[in-house]
Order: C-alpha cells, then structure tokens, then sequence
C-alpha cells in the first residue's frame, strides 16, 4: 500500500467520524425539542396544581407517540431517534449511581428495610407470572413487573436496555404504568378514613405502592409533614433495590437474547458498562468521593437526558401494536398493582 494510499484512509477517518456525528443532530436536537414541549407541560402542571401528577417524562413520550402516530420519520432522522433511546438511556442509568449512598439504608432500620425488599421481590415474581399467564411477552412482563415493584418508569427505563425490550414494549408498559400512577396518586389518601391509618402507616403505605417521588409527595402532603418524610424516606428506599435487580438482570440477560444475539461469555459482556458505571458512582458518593454538592446538577442531567429518550422512544413507537397489547397489559399493571397494595397494607399494619 501506497504512502498516499495510508495517507488518504488516515484522513477518511475524522471524515467519517464527523458524518457519523452530523446524521446523529437532526434526530436528537427532534426528541429534545419534544422533551422541552414536556418540560414546559409539567411547569404548567406545577404552577396550576402545584404537584406535577403527570412527569414531563410521561409527556415527552405520550408526545412522541402521538406526533409519530401521524408522521413517520424519515431516514435522516432515524439515526438520532435510535441513539436518543438507548444511548442517552444508557448514560442517564449510569449517571443515576451518583445520587445514590448506600449510607442510607443502615439510618433506616433493618426491619423496615427487610419488609420493602421483600415486599420488591414477591410483587415482581408475582406481577412477573401474572403477565406471562395473560400472554406477555417475556421482556414486556419483566418491564410491568419493575415497573410496578420498584419506581415505575425510572425501573422501566433502567432495565430496558439491559434485556433489549424493543420501542413497542417499553412504551406499552410505561404509557399504562402511568395512568395506573396518577390513579394511584387521586385515590390512596381516600384509604385514610376507611383503613384508620396513621401518618406513619400511610406514608410507609404511599412509599411501598406510588411510582415516583414527586407523586408520593402529592399522594402524602393531604395527611400531613410526618406522611410526607416517612413515604419519601420508603420510597428512596424502595429505589434503592433497581441496583440489585438490574444487576441480577444483567447476568441473566442472555436467557431473552435470540440465539443470533448470544454471544461467549465474559463478565464485562455479561453487565453492561453502563451498569458497571452505575456501581462504580454509587460506590464513590458512599465513600463521600462524589461531593453531595455534585449531586444536585448531576440529577438534573440524569433526569433531562432521560426525558429526551423517553420522546426517542415515543416518536418509534406505532400506535397500533398499543392497540393489540393493550387489554393485556392493562389487565397485567392493575392486576399487580393491586397485589402490591394489598401486601403493602397488611405490612403498614404490621408497623403500628
């Protein structure tokens, strides 16, 4: 080979590297358009509610879904779209390792803590057999069973990636995840009287059973501060076990690969650098490496960047297979739902 020839092919490489980079503009500068709309709709929410029942990243994709219902993107804006969904996702997971200290859970209690993770764990292998029994997907039943065991969409956006659940089935489980969420948020308080609950009771009760924290904060502030610190200091908790349960997934992830997919072994093909990211930020903001001032503007990347996917994932989803999937998946978030809140209210009476 030639001098000019070597010479010519080094040149090519930046050349190529930033086409690669310019396809990707169009498709994220799309979704990130369509997660400021949400960003915008949630203020709005705040400022006439005062509590944003419905997410921004609830919006950003319910927005995508419905402007690709009656567009479809054409090629030059596929590339960012597809990057949008899985590798922004994927750094917003890792980025998630940063707020959490594993010092928090030894203030808490050992029993308070054993009682949520197993109560995680039977909600998940429960809600996980009840989907497959109504004819779930594997990958869709997994998505329902994390998504209600653990933090909603937050769960359901970490673990997608890892077992390669597809456009159709994270949006099919966090669009009924969803409406079941802000449900949950209306109606819990109206348990008060009829289960004569105190503050503690009911704030261990909207920990363990709401989707995100800013939706326990709305479901706690009617019975009160003590509600409110209680159900928020659960609900923390509870979040705390998607690092187990993501971990544990990753492992197992090959089992729900297509044999095209599977490739030999080792470790770091095994969990996901993102995951090994997660850990390794969980472990320096325990050891007090990662400052708790960092933590704050780091959250709020985590919490952009994920929006911005959750349009991605919108704008690839067909309304139609929703429309197949839907009694099923419906029938599957309620029925594990009610588990959840049936288990959780015989612990809160547990803890009087």
């Amino acid at each position: 080979m030639s001098q000019n020839q070597v010479s010519s092919q080094a040149d090519s490489k930046p050349a190529t590297a930033v086409s690669r980079i310019a396809a990707l503009i169009p498709g994220i500068l799309l979704c990130i358009l369509v997660a400021g709309v949400s960003a915008l709709l949630e203020r709005a929410e705040l400022g006439v509610f005062e509590h944003p029942y419905v997410e921004a990243l609830v919006m950003a994709i319910l927005l995508g879904m419905a402007l690709r219902s009656f567009w479809k993107p054409a090629p030059r804006w596929q590339a960012g779209i597809a990057f949008s969904a899985k590798q922004l996702l994927e750094v917003a997971v890792m980025l998630l390792g940063a707020s959490i200290s594993f010092a928090a859970i030894a203030a808490s209690g050992i029993a308070l803590l054993a009682s949520i993770a197993a109560v995680v764990v039977i909600a998940l292998c429960v809600s996980f057999g009840l989907s497959r029994l109504l004819g779930l997907s594997t990958r869709l039943s997994i998505l329902i069973a994390c998504g209600n065991s653990i933090c909603g969409n937050s769960a359901i956006a970490a673990v997608a990636p890892i077992i390669g659940a597809n456009n159709d089935e994270i949006a099919s489980s966090i669009s009924f995840t969803a409406i079941l969420g802000v449900m949950m948020v209306l109606g819990l308080p109206l348990l008060i009287p009829l289960l004569q609950l105190s503050a503690t009771q009911y704030g261990i009760l909207a920990g363990l059973t709401v989707y995100a924290v800013p939706q326990v904060l709305a479901a706690t502030v009617p019975a009160g501060l003590v509600s409110t610190q209680i159900g928020t200091l659960v609900k923390l908790m509870r979040v705390l076990m998607l690092g187990p349960v993501v971990v544990g997934l990753s492992l197992a992830a090959s089992r729900w690969q297509s044999d095209a997919k599977k490739t030999s072994v080792g470790f770091f093909r095994l969990v996901p650098w993102f995951i090994l990211g997660f850990l390794a930020l969980a472990t320096l903001r325990s050891l007090e490496i990662v400052p708790s001032t960092v933590v704050g503007p780091v959250t709020k990347i985590t919490s952009f960047l994920t929006v911005v996917s959750m349009a991605a994932l919108g704008l690839g989803v067909d309304v139609r297979v929703l429309a197949n999937v839907g009694g099923r998946v419906t029938a599957a978030v309620t029925l594990s739902l009610m588990l959840l809140l049936g288990i959780s209210i015989a612990l809160v009476h547990w803890f009087k």
